[in-house]
């Protein structure tokens, strides 16, 4: 299936297609190959208003999932329909993350790919509200960044680290 990215920004300049190659990956890292996902690269304004709109906080971040699906951390979708497979839509604040990096000294690239990783782990019902759930998805984004280090040679961690 695909993965469908679409840049809404103009702010910071992506490279969609080394983007797209590692969604791919990590999608099937994580046995997800079947189903589609939907990557939106968006600017501050549009962040700070699905921010506001669902999580009632105002202000931009770097990453939104929105799971067709729900379903417990770890569990693929069982669609009974091909219009089904589907595990949602992530957007990434490409503008946040990019201001971020500029303070950071981080790689723009590689902190899209990890932020792109957790978004996917949100889609298939990982969570971080508590400590054994940040654990459980910390451990997720570790095992599929860990293959796409083998296959990248790259040597990315999750975006999780330290959040307890």
């Amino acid at each position: 299936m695909s993965v469908a990215l679409r840049n809404a920004q103009r702010a910071v300049p992506v490279r969609r297609a080394p983007l797209r190659r590692a969604v791919c990956a990590l999608r099937a890292a994580l046995g997800a190959s079947r189903f589609d996902v939907g990557l939106v690269c968006a600017g501050n304004a549009l962040m700070q208003r699905l921010n506001g709109a669902y999580r009632q906080c105002p202000e931009p971040t770097d990453v939104l999932s929105f799971p067709f699906h729900q379903v417990a951390a770890g569990e693929l979708p069982r669609p009974r329909y091909r219009d089904e497979y589907n595990l949602g839509d992530i957007f990434l604040g490409v503008e946040y993350i990019h201001q971020q990096c500029h303070e950071t000294g981080e790689d723009f690239d590689d902190v899209l790919t990890v932020t792109a990783a957790h978004g996917l782990c949100h889609l298939l019902g990982y969570r971080h509200d508590t400590k054994p759930e940040w654990e459980q998805m910390y451990q997720k984004e570790a095992q599929i960044l860990e293959e796409l280090n083998r296959l990248t040679g790259s040597l990315l961690r999750p975006l999780t680290a330290g959040l307890f």
